[in-house]
């Protein structure tokens, strides 16, 4: 499973160029010796912190409790990006929470390789192999589990239909110039085009993940980090296409200092109307929504656009979901949990209540929302699959993608530079 020391090396410097210092860590992990009481306390760690999801999953704690008197379900919710700094100091420390959120992938495989993770092979069969095949892969590692999933879709532009129409533009654009093209007009009709959370710096990463997907194929990302070279022109022109978007200057005023979902973020932007699109994941109504007003039947979906002469097809999609990780140790009752969050009957209700795409076949049957079928629909049909980059990729290598393309867009660094940068990191990166 690789040298543990390693691991824990990379994650302390991690943490410190993070600001986080041991004392910002506290103790995790659940009363699994039962106490006095007999109660076995498990401590959750997730990032549902907007409505409806923060309510609904309070809501399956109490409902399994109620199942499981001797089980205490403690939650701990934060927000995503604190939630990776806090989590990156606590693998640092070699102790995780019972239970933890994970989107698997290269920072998953870290923290297993450090020794952390639980694995899920043997205590999750049957039922974890009757979830979507697409689902459990992030989670996969070295064909063992190592997570449980809860959610899955892609990241897309969502779009106000009636700010499209005040623009003249009839239909959703499927290539890169006609996407350029519907900025122009959204700007000639004096709309904002698109809003950004240029404060948090991932939403913009998936401009240019997209864009090298598009140039270079999907494959393409998954061999330029096993070769620890994001130099070739595929890449560089990926940055330059996104150049030409903010030279454009697309973006809401203030962007770069926005954050996503707070009252004044890009969820709410384009949720009050004040910009006609958003490039975000299958959660971003309900994100809209709960910062803002939500658009109802002006919210549209469409995939993002093929870019001409490239390598990729527009069939080739750019997302994850979420999962649920166990820490190494955590109590029989953390499996028994995640057995219940993958239920029929669990499913059923997230789907419902929160929008979710199913992870569990026999809840496809409650996907209402038209969007959330429209994502679905480009899921079932995707020709190739590619994991948010910084979960894909080990930490520094993630951290690297989000850092130099926020440079990018803020006109500090060129793409090419951008290319070097992430190449440079990828090879210190042992």
């Amino acid at each position: 499973m690789g040298d543990p020391a390693l691991s824990r090396r990379g994650f302390l410097a991690a943490s410190a160029a993070a600001g986080l210092g041991m004392t910002a860590l506290t103790a995790c992990g659940g009363d699994s010796d039962g106490g006095s009481s007999g109660t076995t306390t498990i401590e959750w760690w997730n990032i549902s912190t907007t409505e409806p999801s923060k309510t609904v999953w309070a809501a399956l704690a109490r409902k399994y409790e109620a199942q499981n008197p001797k089980v205490k379900i403690k939650i701990v919710q934060m927000e995503n990006d604190a939630y990776k700094s806090k989590m990156t100091a606590l693998t640092a420390s070699g102790k995780l929470p019972d239970i933890f959120h994970t989107w698997g992938g290269g920072v998953l495989k870290q923290q297993v390789d450090a020794g952390l993770v639980e694995n899920l092979t043997d205590s999750t069969k049957p039922w974890g192999e009757a979830l979507l095949p697409v689902a459990r892969e992030p989670y996969l590692i070295d064909d063992q589990v190592y997570g449980i999933p809860f959610d899955i879709g892609m990241i897309g532009f969502w779009y106000n239909k009636a700010l499209f129409e005040k623009a003249g533009i009839a239909e959703p654009p499927t290539t890169w110039d006609g996407f350029l093209d519907a900025v122009r007009k959204l700007k000639a009709a004096e709309v904002t085009p698109l809003a950004l959370a240029g404060k948090e710096k991932w939403p913009g990463m998936y401009y240019w993940a997209y864009l090298a997907m598009r140039t270079a194929g999907a494959e393409a990302l998954q061999k330029a980090y096993d070769d620890k070279d994001f130099t070739g022109a595929p890449f560089v022109e990926a940055g330059d296409h996104l150049k030409e978007l903010v030279g454009l200057q697309p973006f809401q005023k203030g962007f770069l200092g926005a954050a996503y979902s707070t009252p004044t973020g890009q969820a709410a932007t384009v949720g009050n109307g004040r910009a006609a699109m958003e490039l975000m994941g299958q959660w971003a109504p309900t994100v809209q929504a709960d910062a803002g007003k939500g658009l109802g039947k002006d919210l549209g979906f469409f995939p993002f656009p093929a870019v001409e002469g490239g390598k990729g097809a527009i069939t080739e999609v750019f997302g994850g979901g979420g999962g649920h990780a166990l820490r190494r140790g955590a109590p029989q009752e953390a499996v028994d949990f995640l057995k219940f969050f993958a239920s029929e009957a669990t499913d059923l209700e997230l789907v419902k209540k929160t929008g979710v795409l199913p992870v569990v076949p026999a809840a496809e049957k409650a996907i209402a929302d038209p969007n959330i079928k429209a994502v679905q629909a480009q899921l079932k049909a995707a020709t190739g699959f590619q994991l948010y980059l910084d979960q894909a990729y080990a930490p520094a290598v993630g951290q690297e993608v989000n850092d130099s393309v926020a440079a990018l867009i803020a006109g500090s660094k060129s793409p090419g530079q951008v290319a070097q940068s992430i190449t440079k990191t990828a090879k210190e990166e042992q």
